[in-house]
């Protein structure tokens, strides 16, 4: 666990921060001193983060998908703190779907969020950290089905994967500017919008949390301290890299299809 003060004076924004991961890491950066926004498409999750923010925090509906909602949110953020440190893409859409069941408008809802959304954002706030001069740290949570493949979320899967080929493009062409790019891979993690998604029954989440070496889903918490650690002054080396936070769950590569009905 970092110390208290790590990111004194600095601000963040966090994508998808109403709830679950992303409250989880703008809670924690926070904790270690920083000013953070919160982004999403819901008004009260993001004022229930940032009443537990206690004063440091401030909350920006916002759709990832439009260019001027990003642009608005990086300048409100700025309005408020003066400056923008850190950015972590946080917001995603999934469900579970088989390929020749999913629509060209499914295809669109999530990658338009987890790609589109993650560069919009890595654009607005890349351009405010060059144009401050101190350099940054840029967060992306993907997950590990974008180098396993992921049964039941192609859709998910090639966005997360594009994540990460952004991440990694980043790091070399903004590393001259002390800009830092990196992903976190969290496992199966015990928050209500994943579970909703992936692990619909009881009885899926049983047999999800079995398929983990560990023998259980990640914690909010565990997942949201590597990330903010990862953002900080402590990981200064560490460029174009994916942690993988899951228990061993991708070396088991279980698929969240058997969550879908038999097909016919």
């Amino acid at each position: 666990m970092l110390p208290e003060g790590t990111f004194d004076g600095k601000v963040a924004i966090v994508t998808g921060g109403g709830s679950g991961l992303g409250r989880a890491i703008a809670l924690e950066l926070g904790r270690l001193g920083a000013s953070v926004t919160v982004a999403g498409r819901r008004p009260k999750p993001l004022d229930e983060t940032v009443a537990l923010l206690a004063g440091h925090g401030l909350a920006v509906p916002t759709d990832v998908r439009d260019p001027e909602a990003v642009d608005a949110l990086v300048a409100a953020t700025v309005e408020r703190f003066g400056r923008v440190d850190v950015l972590v893409n946080n917001a995603a859409g999934n469900f579970v779907v088989r390929a020749e069941d999913l629509s060209p408008n499914g295809w669109r809802a999530v990658v338009s969020i987890v790609l589109d959304g993650g560069f919009l954002c890595a654009r607005a706030a890349g351009k405010q950290m060059l144009g401050q001069g101190e350099g940054g740290a840029i967060l992306s949570v993907i997950a590990s089905y974008a180098w396993t493949g992921g049964p039941g979320t192609v859709h998910s899967a090639a966005a997360k994967a594009g994540l990460v080929a952004m991440t990694r493009t980043l790091a070399v062409e903004w590393a001259p500017h002390g800009i830092r790019a990196n992903c976190i891979c969290p496992g199966p993690t015990d928050t209500e919008g994943a579970g909703q998604a992936l692990w619909p029954t009881e009885a899926d989440r049983e047999r999800v949390a079995a398929t983990v070496p560990l023998g259980r889903l990640a914690t909010p918490h565990e997942v949201a301290v590597w990330g903010a650690a990862l953002c900080s002054p402590y990981a200064g080396y560490i460029t174009g890299e994916t942690l993988t936070i899951d228990g061993g769950h991708w070396l088991e590569q279980e698929s969240y299809l058997p969550a879908l009905k038999p097909a016919d």
